[in-house]
């Protein structure tokens, strides 16, 4: 129980930087799944997968504009999974950046996962204002997609290699030459490349 209550907090405190309201908590993680160590500032790289990650995580949800996305239906492209909130800052300077690299970079596809207790009507009015080039969907924060560890702050990104693999989780603001940089680290192409 100990263990619940520090996980929840953890996240509180990660949430709030974002001088914004945290989402209602997701129900606590089982025993058997260890809390963070310390939450990491910033743009701060992981370095592999936390423990609740699957591997090669599953995906496939409708999206705000009314379509389905499937991860699986990706393979052979680099996806990143990028969970965020309409009341984060930091997410919100990023996604200009997503949208080019979704644009202009023919081997990147981009998923935003709206992770907030909101409408799609809300979503959609915030998404027409804001607009972006990827699919955008929303993520019911009280039973999060399962094959992805519940964002301890937002924006939490994760890079999904051509074979399904997470190559990388980023914990905080990303910059398009970061994703680049980690793919181009993965054996992916070198950051500039337009094909795929």
């Amino acid at each position: 129980m100990k263990l619940k209550l520090m996980a929840a907090a953890c996240a509180c405190v990660v949430l709030a930087a974002c001088n914004a309201p945290a989402p209602p908590a997701a129900p606590a993680a089982p025993a058997s799944v260890a809390a963070p160590a310390s939450v990491a500032a910033p743009a701060t790289v992981a370095a592999a997968p936390p423990a609740k990650t699957a591997e090669i995580p599953t995906l496939s949800l409708a999206t705000i504009d009314g379509k389905h996305f499937d991860l699986a239906s990706h393979r052979g492209r680099w996806v990143v999974v990028n969970f965020w909130a309409t009341w984060c800052g930091p997410c919100l300077k990023e996604m200009p950046a997503l949208s080019a690299l979704d644009t202009m970079r023919e081997y990147i596809d981009v998923v935003g996962l709206a992770y907030e207790d909101t409408t799609p009507e809300a979503m959609k009015a915030f998404l027409a204002k804001h607009p972006v080039s990827y699919p955008v969907a929303l993520v019911d924060v009280y039973s999060p997609p399962k094959d992805f560890e519940s964002p301890a702050g937002l924006p939490t990104t994760y890079l999904i290699a051509p074979d399904g693999k997470v190559a990388k989780r980023f914990l905080g603001p990303v910059e398009a030459r970061d994703i680049e940089t980690a793919i181009a680290a993965a054996g992916g192409p070198k950051p500039g490349a337009q094909g795929g």
